[in-house]
């Protein structure tokens, strides 16, 4: 299956498309990843223990802001009025791993994938961030679209999906 890249013009420049003819519908995106690090950074994430302060709690605000800032940050992005933003963060033992799990949702002419995504980015970075002085080998990955409805495009959900929030 082939299909036209829909931010590409006939001569192959970037362009932003024009969505001003879409109809605006409710929609819904997840999307997850995860921040994998040693137990002991795990366990220090847990307690609350590290000199930065609350992880989880500054990297959910954070993701919060990710999400709402994605179109200064993802060149062709449309600024979007987002009526939720979900940031949940579970931590993974059996992978000694914090799984970020966002939702994002808005009505609107375009999807809200990038918001999600850009939201569980910027968590993970976040997390990095206030962890990197016990452990720099810690690992941002996995990160990917689980869900999007509405939209022309129609639905898409995930192999493998498994919701935390």
């Amino acid at each position: 299956m082939t299909q036209k890249l829909t931010h590409v013009d006939a001569q192959g420049r970037a362009n932003m498309v024009d969505v001003g003819d879409k109809p605006e519908t409710d929609r819904i995106a997840v999307a997850e990843g995860y921040v994998y690090m040693a137990p002991e950074t795990l366990h220090l994430i847990e307690e609350g223990s590290l000199k930065k302060g609350d992880v989880l709690t500054v990297a959910r605000i954070a993701g919060i802001i990710g999400a709402k800032k994605t179109s200064d940050l993802i060149p062709l992005c449309h600024p979007l009025p987002l009526t939720k933003i979900d940031v949940q963060l579970e931590l993974v033992k059996e992978k000694s791993a914090v799984r970020i799990w966002v939702r994002t949702r808005t009505m609107g002419k375009t999807g809200v994938e990038m918001e999600a995504l850009t939201a569980v980015s910027v968590t993970a970075l976040t997390i990095y961030d206030m962890a990197k002085a016990v452990d720099r080998a810690m690992r941002i990955g996995d990160i990917r679209l689980l869900e999007k409805h509405g939209g022309t495009h129609g639905d898409y959900v995930a192999d493998e999906v498994s919701n935390a929030g």
